[in-house]
């Protein structure tokens, strides 16, 4: 398997299983433990600095790393799309459910008025779709991905 596919397949099935964890754990029910979800960005960056180590070993120069790490990460998203779908259609099917009550606490705790929280809530509904939400982790990978790599590729080198 070449570096680019691995580096690709490692992100998306580590950020995928982070994720099941954080749902199997139940954090994502708590307004606090909710930001570990987070950890799959320091899971993608070490996975591009990982990848993109054995990409300039290779003699690629910058902006070919900036391309693997890219693509890298355009695996990943595909992977995270799948997994990300599979968790709140199958595996969590009351994930939304769950969040919008928790949101609508959250809402209340801050002194909004219950018209705000409806409105609020509305506009959130649009994005709680399983396949809204798979999308939006799958596009946040590719730009988290492409940023990441123009940051990375300028320290990643080949070794005199």
């Amino acid at each position: 398997m070449n570096t680019i596919l691995k580096a690709g397949v490692v992100l998306g099935l580590l950020c995928t299983a982070w994720s099941y964890v954080v749902g199997f754990m139940g954090w994502y029910k708590d307004p606090t433990l909710q930001a570990l979800f987070w950890l799959v960005l320091i899971i993608e960056i070490a996975v591009l600095i990982w990848g993109l180590r054995q990409t300039a070993a290779q003699g690629r120069a910058y902006g070919a790393q900036v391309g693997a790490g890219t693509l890298m990460s355009l695996v990943g998203a595909v992977i995270i799309f799948i997994g990300s779908y599979a968790f709140t259609a199958v595996v969590f099917p009351e994930y939304f459910g769950e969040l919008r009550v928790i949101g609508e606490q959250t809402f209340r705790d801050q002194g909004l008025s219950e018209s705000e929280i409806a409105s609020r809530l509305e506009q959130a509904a649009a994005m709680q779709t399983p396949f809204m939400s798979a999308l939006i982790g799958a596009i946040s990978t590719v730009i988290t991905g492409v940023l990441a790599s123009l940051v990375i590729a300028a320290f990643a080198r080949k070794k005199a």
